[in-house]
């Protein structure tokens, strides 16, 4: 009964990945030597979405690096996850170092500090083989200070993925991780804090400001505020000037703003984080376990955005990727969207976007939203649920085309993915309003597009801070992996 409670506990607690460890053991890994060559491990099915080994031959794995050997497998087999390495060259006395990690209802847990010792060799069946038929020993090392037999690591197979400073990297490596375990955000050394007045093509109704981004118990919390709690009242009809610390483009109104009229100063001020200056990557997987925010016109930014305009910047030439995105009113919170936008403007904004009808509101707890990005196409998945794909076709350029997106011939220089086959980085924040991302309705306090668009909203204050009942984004890690 106890273990149940805990259960139920973690399910809904910041601390989630602690906690359901203790109310849950992943089961154990059984690792097998294949002869004449070839590593095995398994482990039985307890209705997983996802199992991953990572693993170090004859070497102590640091923390949870990823390991000689790093792989997810997706898919089990008559009961049976199993993880393969047919040219894994084992010997007698040989160790193996690894941990284990599952999805199982949502939530993520790792089985830590493996150590296996090869004291038999078996054939594909299981059957132990005959020692008098035992493999060859290794080679005999060179004579020299150092007798340890040479092990040759896991043949890697070159991946698809680019990583800005890499030369190449092996098929599902892990090539960043992120579980926000830090003292402070200065303590973050693959984030930068934007510190800004976004502009277009969106226009949202927020600054971003460093100090709204904290870390709590391995958890990154963003929180958007209200820009008089912070100022007073009088600041809205005033200047703000971030020039000495702005991450935007110095000299324009990324940078420093004038209220003029009805153009008065963002009501709004929240935050948001990126890796753009630390790490940068082409095709792979994301996955973000994260709780989405709740409030009205709030908006969770997990997404991979294009390191350089190579296509343009004006009106998401370059594109962007959705990783997950919900809109915090109460009757859009169970609409779950993830995809490509490639326009700022209706019909193409959302035409490539891929929806998901949740049970319930998806900001009431946490989720694993996670995305493969290929040199052929996206797929979608939320809690291990593949709910979406995103398939280019000849090129997005010919369905963009149908729709009179002015752009869109830049694509041609690129390849069928284009403009998704450029470096990307990731990006973390929460975004009030804006001018795109919400239709037009009776119950909404500005129209699109309108000159008095951010006033309006800021108006209806009264009535929409009232339900910022959650508006935090709480996110417990990120993990990109190779294909």
């Amino acid at each position: 009964m106890l273990e149940k409670i805990l259960f139920i506990f973690a399910t809904v607690c910041s601390l989630c990945l602690i906690q359901a460890s203790a109310a849950y053991t992943v089961p154990p890994a059984k690792l097998e030597a294949i002869y004449p060559k070839g590593l095995r491990v398994t482990v039985k099915d307890d209705g997983f979405s996802l199992m991953a080994f990572h693993g170090n031959l004859n070497q102590e794995m640091e923390g949870l690096e990823a390991g000689q050997w790093a792989r997810d497998i997706t898919k089990p087999k008559n009961g049976v996850w199993t993880f393969r390495d047919k040219n894994a060259q084992l010997k007698l006395g040989d160790k193996i170092y690894f941990w284990t990690y599952v999805i199982k209802n949502g939530l993520g847990y790792r089985q830590d500090n493996g150590e296996w010792t090869v004291t038999e060799f078996v054939n594909e069946d299981g059957t132990p083989v005959d020692p008098a038929n035992l493999p060859e020993p290794g080679p005999t090392p060179a004579p020299g200070p150092d007798p340890t037999p040479y092990n040759p690591p896991p043949v890697c197979q070159k991946s698809q993925t680019e990583v800005q400073g890499l030369r190449s990297v092996c098929q599902g490596a892990l090539i960043f991780t992120e579980d926000f375990n830090k003292p402070n955000l200065d303590k973050l050394n693959q984030w930068d804090a934007e510190v800004m007045l976004p502009r277009g093509p969106d226009y949202p109704f927020n600054a971003y400001v460093k100090d709204t981004v904290t870390l709590d118990s391995g958890d990154l919390k963003i929180k958007p505020v209200l820009t008089e709690s912070r100022f007073g009242d009088a600041y809205i009809d005033g200047e703000w000037d971030l020039t000495s610390s702005c991450t935007g483009q110095v000299g324009t109104q990324e940078c420093y703003l004038q209220s003029s009229g009805a153009n008065i100063l963002p009501p709004v001020t929240s935050g948001k984080i990126t890796t753009r200056n630390r790490f940068n990557f082409k095709y792979g997987r994301i996955d973000v376990r994260a709780k989405l925010p709740a409030g009205n016109w709030l908006i969770p930014e997990i997404n991979l955005e294009p390191r350089d305009s190579v296509y343009g910047k004006q009106r998401y030439e370059s594109g962007l990727m959705r990783v997950a995105f919900v809109r915090g009113n109460p009757p859009f919170s169970k609409r779950l969207y993830g995809g490509p936008v490639l326009t700022d403007a209706e019909p193409y904004r959302t035409f490539l976007l891929k929806e998901h009808l949740g049970i319930d509101n998806w900001n009431k707890d946490f989720h694993n939203y996670s995305m493969i990005w290929k040199p052929n196409g996206i797929q979608l998945f939320v809690d291990g649920v593949h709910y979406g794909d995103v398939n280019p076709g000849e090129g997005f350029y010919y369905t963009a085309k149908q729709h009179a997106v002015p752009h869109a011939s830049m694509w041609l220089k690129g390849s069928i993915m284009a403009p998704l086959d450029q470096m990307f980085y990731i990006s973390l924040g929460v975004r009030a309003g804006g001018i795109n991302d919400f239709a037009d309705n009776p119950d909404k306090p500005w129209s699109n597009g309108a000159s008095k668009a951010v006033y309006r909203f800021y108006q209806q204050q009264d009535s929409w801070f009232r339900t910022w009942t959650s508006p935090e984004l709480i996110v417990d890690s990120v993990n990109v992996y190779a294909l």
